[in-house]
């Protein structure tokens, strides 16, 4: 499994250590906001190992996120392969952190590691994100990392009940349209 290292992240192999702070984020209604009903520990853990497992079956899915300078676990990002069943296919990428790390810029930063190691290491053409319709701080890091919106690919998402978090937005990057951004933008 990879590492990815940034200014201030590392992106690695998630630890029995992470477990813990994992489940927490999962049990806490903010950082749950946009994603649906809060996590138990025995949910959250086996989110971690089917992580894991997809990761090292595929070479490439979810990675531990740690601030470098103390060791601190601060979420997870990645690429993950769209779910069957979803209006459009493709390799996602996404980022969760712990409600401590908001606000720091960590989740544009590993967002652009996650999009640089999809176009250059995997070769993909296209990489997605999506989220809820409300999800403002999100949809505000799909566009500080080069990623743009076409509202006629905004959809309602199959594997969500009926409410507020069924509408979601699509936002796409391209190899050559990152290529072309500024890498200071």
């Amino acid at each position: 499994m990879p590492e990815l290292r940034t200014d201030r992240l590392l992106l690695r192999r998630w630890r029995e250590s992470d477990l813990e702070p994992w489940a927490v984020m999962n049990a806490d209604p903010d950082v749950r906001e946009h994603l649906g009903e809060l996590l138990t520990r025995e949910q959250s853990d086996a989110v971690a190992a089917r992580m894991q497992a997809e990761f090292d079956g595929r070479g490439f899915g979810w990675w531990a996120l740690e601030r470098r300078e103390n060791g601190e676990f601060v979420g997870r990002a990645g690429l993950d392969v769209v779910d069957e069943g979803m209006p459009f296919t493709g390799v996602d990428v996404g980022w969760r952190l712990t409600r401590a790390a908001w606000g720091h810029g960590y989740a544009t930063e590993a967002g652009l590691a996650c999009l640089a190691f999809g176009f250059e290491t995997l070769g993909l053409p296209e990489i997605i994100a999506t989220t809820t319709a409300a999800n403002v701080r999100s949809r505000a890091v799909m566009r500080r990392i080069g990623m743009t919106r076409d509202p006629a690919c905004d959809f309602e998402d199959p594997s969500v009940p009926e409410g507020p978090l069924r509408r979601c937005v699509l936002y796409r990057a391209s190899r050559g349209g990152l290529e072309a951004r500024p890498h200071d933008a």
